[in-house]
């Protein structure tokens, strides 16, 4: 008997075989599948934590809209402290979370910095105006995320395999 002859009947018989199909078949489609399970997962719970930051930046900027922050004489800090009261426990009150309060005169004279230098870092320059009674108010918020799902790098859009979630809310003080 040849070689060939060997070889060939040797694969005209695994071809024929069935008993092993479904776990070549899972092996095949268990990669993707849950890479895809853990792309959902990290897509959820950034929209978790935007939610997250959202609520607790339009309910600290409250505060400068009605004109308590500025009868109390708040300042960044503690205007940043009422940010992260709001925010815990899903997002951690550190360096990872960026705080930018303006004041401007019109809201078509609002013209804010980009949040990201060019290296995908927080360009930082960020103040607190909390303003007077009738003055534009621009609150921002940025929070760097980790990201640690194996199909991370989709969504990554800062350094260090980072998402940054945003949260803004521009309105007029009222008047007190």
């Amino acid at each position: 008997m040849s070689k060939r002859y060997v070889f060939v009947a040797f694969l005209h018989r695994f071809a024929r075989r069935k008993d092993g199909a479904a776990a070549v078949e899972l092996a095949m489609v268990a990669i993707p599948f849950f890479a895809l399970i853990f792309a959902i997962f990290e897509v959820a719970l950034i929209y978790l934590g935007t939610s997250s930051l959202d609520n607790g930046l339009t309910a600290a900027a409250r505060q400068i809209r009605t004109g308590q922050a500025q009868s109390s004489n708040m300042t960044a800090t503690q205007f940043r402290q009422l940010v992260c009261d709001r925010i815990t426990p899903l997002l951690a009150c550190d360096s990872r979370l960026v705080i930018d309060v303006r004041r401007f005169g019109n809201f078509g004279g609002i013209v804010v910095p980009p949040p990201l230098d060019g290296a995908g870092n927080f360009a930082g320059g960020n103040v607190f105006q909390a303003g007077a009674a009738g003055d534009i108010i621009v609150a921002r918020a940025y929070y760097a995320w980790p990201l640690v799902s194996p199909t991370s790098y989709v969504f990554s859009n800062m350094t260090g395999n980072q998402f940054m979630l945003s949260a803004s809310t521009a309105f007029r003080n009222e008047p007190f």
